[in-house]
């Protein structure tokens, strides 16, 4: 009798032991990390969901979470440094699916496999977010961030519910150029997110080049003019565009001064952790309140 309650007295501890283990320490996998983020949203993500083990960040102006200050910088996100990547051993490189078109053949070729987050809409990336937080033992972190994500959306739809959907025209600046962003882009689901309607829709892809006299018969009500890269020279290039291009004039968004730049930090080309400040601004520039 005796001999059998100290076997029972092991087991108890033993189970006790793996109940503790199970709340306060990462999974074996979460712990062996070793992860290479390709953006700057991604980064932001991980650090949002608390999530230690980054061995390798993108190179970019935009300040990174303090979380990963030793991390090494692994160049451009659309064009990584693979070599200093492979020589970070990393468990899992991560980047986005509007990359991987080109980044795939890159990545497999040097035997660098990747994972490409979808980040093209709000409930692609909240999908994503619960996701990382299954992989990486977050799931808590995952499940709050999600949420604050859902109350914002939930709160726009309620403000903009009986609103007219005003029509709204989104072009995507780089330095020289400019594309029309449709309804299939990230920052064309934050505008149908916030009540709004776009003018390109029906598009299998995100970004079309722009013809302005098809543009202007489609008579938004809104522009809005985002950049992605330098925003600054872009938005001079959009400032001269509007300015010697006579056909803007005739746009009744540029005749209502109905046209806003967006703040790159918060309208990226992917989803990001700045999507409910995001809405925010869009509620405002759409309904001018």
């Amino acid at each position: 009798m005796r001999r059998l309650l100290i076997v029972l007295s092991i087991c108890l501890v033993v189970i006790a032991a793996g109940c503790s283990r199970s709340k306060e320490e990462p999974t074996a996998e979460a712990a062996e990390s070793r992860i290479v983020s390709t953006t700057v949203a991604i980064t932001e993500i991980l650090d949002a969901l608390e999530v230690d083990g980054v061995v390798g960040k993108p190179t970019s102006y935009k300040e990174l979470p303090e979380r990963y200050a030793d991390a090494v910088e692994t160049g451009n996100p659309m064009n990584p440094d693979l070599e200093l990547i492979a020589s970070l051993d990393p468990t899992d490189i991560l980047s986005v699916t509007t990359l991987e078109y080109d980044l795939k053949p890159v990545f497999d070729e040097a035997g660098l496999p990747a994972d490409y987050l979808d980040f093209t809409s709000l409930s692609a990336m909240q999908e994503e977010i619960a996701e990382l937080g299954e992989k990486y033992d977050r799931t808590e972190q995952a499940a709050a961030l999600n949420s604050r994500f859902k109350e914002k959306i939930d709160e726009i739809k309620a403000r903009t519910a009986d609103k007219e959907r005003p029509k709204v025209l989104i072009l995507l600046g780089v330095p020289g150029s400019y594309l029309v962003a449709t309804d299939k882009s990230y920052i064309g689901d934050l505008v149908n997110q916030a009540g709004g309607e776009n003018v390109v829709q029906g598009e299998n892809v995100e970004y079309l080049a722009s013809n302005t006299e098809y543009l202007q018969q489609s008579n938004p009500d809104v522009i809005l003019r985002a950049a992605h890269g330098m925003p600054e020279e872009v938005v001079d290039m959009f400032d001269d565009e509007f300015k010697t291009n006579d056909i803007w004039k005739h746009f009744a968004a540029v005749q209502n001064d109905r046209v806003y730049d967006l703040e790159e930090t918060l309208f990226g080309t992917t989803g990001n952790i700045a999507a409910d400040k995001a809405l925010d601004e869009l509620y405002s520039m759409l309904y001018e309140e």
